[in-house]
């Protein structure tokens, strides 16, 4: 099945910090949730997490009423750290660094250099570390979009109805047929939507004979340029072989998200913290914040240039 390609870590506002057996500073796994969640909710929890360590460093701001929750709680949030024997900075510095190497991970890792590309932040409590983590891995700009709260609402809000297919090519490297088998997939994977203005894509699971991995194409033809795009080398005079087809019918959402009003938010230079109704931004010092496009808020390092 059509699967998305994503690496996660234990990274989160809720992340619980402590001191383990060898005196090192952790955060994570565990998590102390949205019930009873952070010390500084003031619901009952006691353990110290990341956002308490946010409160304490000015991150969030001590007077701002959170979304469900009312005026953050600045003594539990401190009780509890204090009780752990961590602090504020080393919690975020910790947890900093553990989304930094898991950027590295999906990035340098695989032969893609960061630094030229845009940090994207976004969830209740993303924006609040963007900058840090930009910083870490080199990078000067961090978009933070329209909604940036419920980002995962908005995307499912404007995604297209759509069914895929697959199915196994048993002609190895002989190709007679193919293009009908892929038409008969396309036109099963229309029938299956069942929805007028269907758009039918297919495409092809190809491989040099004898490789055990696959590389997508939408044609054959482009199998070589691809290969070599993934990994970094080509064959043009070796065998190709089909293992599999696939189509995709698909109808537009009725909704744009990017026709829905885009918001006026806050801008200016660091250190300032900017709270929205569904996510908390922090821009740090040395970075400024401007309005971007379809309502995005664009943040850069001072002194980069686009």
């Amino acid at each position: 099945l059509p699967s998305l390609d994503i690496h996660t870590i234990g990274a989160g506002g809720g992340s619980i910090a402590g001191i383990d057996a060898g005196g090192a500073l952790f955060v994570g796994p565990r998590s102390a949730g949205a019930e009873p969640g952070p010390a500084c909710y003031g619901r009952g929890g006691t353990d110290p997490t990341v956002t308490d360590a946010d409160l304490l460093l000015g991150r969030l701001p001590p007077d701002a009423a959170l979304a469900g929750i009312g005026t953050p709680d600045r003594a539990a949030a401190s009780a509890a750290l204090a009780e752990a024997g961590v602090e504020a900075a080393g919690v975020v510095a910790v947890v900093d660094n553990a989304m930094a190497a898991a950027v590295r991970l999906v990035s340098v890792s695989r032969g893609v250099d960061p630094r030229p590309m845009a940090l994207v932040a976004f969830g209740g409590a993303g924006p609040l570390h963007a900058c840090a983590l930009a910083d870490l891995v080199g990078m000067d700009t961090v978009i933070v979009p329209a909604r940036a709260g419920v980002l995962s609402a908005v995307g499912i809000l404007g995604s297209p109805r759509a069914r895929d297919l697959v199915a196994s090519w048993t002609g190895g490297a002989g190709t007679d047929g193919l293009d009908a088998a892929r038409v008969a997939l396309g036109e099963r994977a229309r029938a299956r939507l069942g929805l007028p203005g269907a758009v039918v894509s297919t495409s092809v699971d190809a491989r040099y004979q004898g490789q055990g991995h696959e590389v997508n194409v939408s044609d054959l033809s482009l199998f070589h340029t691809e290969h070599e795009r993934r990994n970094g080398t080509a064959d043009p005079q070796a065998p190709v072989e089909v293992v599999a087809l696939r189509a995709r019918a698909e109808v537009p959402s009725p909704v744009d998200p990017l026709s829905l009003p885009a918001p006026q938010r806050r801008t200016g230079e660091g250190p300032m913290a900017i709270l929205e109704e569904d996510c908390t931004i922090w821009v740090a010092q040395g970075w400024v914040a401007q309005q971007g496009q379809a309502g995005a808020l664009v943040l850069r390092r001072r002194g980069a240039h686009r």
